[in-house]
């Protein structure tokens, strides 16, 4: 089931400009810290995440 996570997180940043944690783990239903943590496996696989803080804050994939 993770993988299918991690590889859905891809799409949808890909799909979208910017996505939080809470509609991630909305999404997903999941808890916020465990989108946190499958946003940095997929950094450490190589592609690169950027975050957003404050109230319009999110992941986006960087271009």
């Amino acid at each position: 089931m993770r993988i299918y996570r991690l590889l859905s997180i891809i799409m949808l940043l890909l799909n979208r400009e910017k996505i939080s944690a809470a509609e991630l783990a909305a999404y997903f239903e999941v808890s916020p810290r465990t989108i946190y943590r499958d946003i940095e496996t997929i950094c450490q696989a190589g592609i690169p995440i950027v975050s957003y803080q404050g109230m319009n804050g999110g992941f986006a994939i960087m271009e």
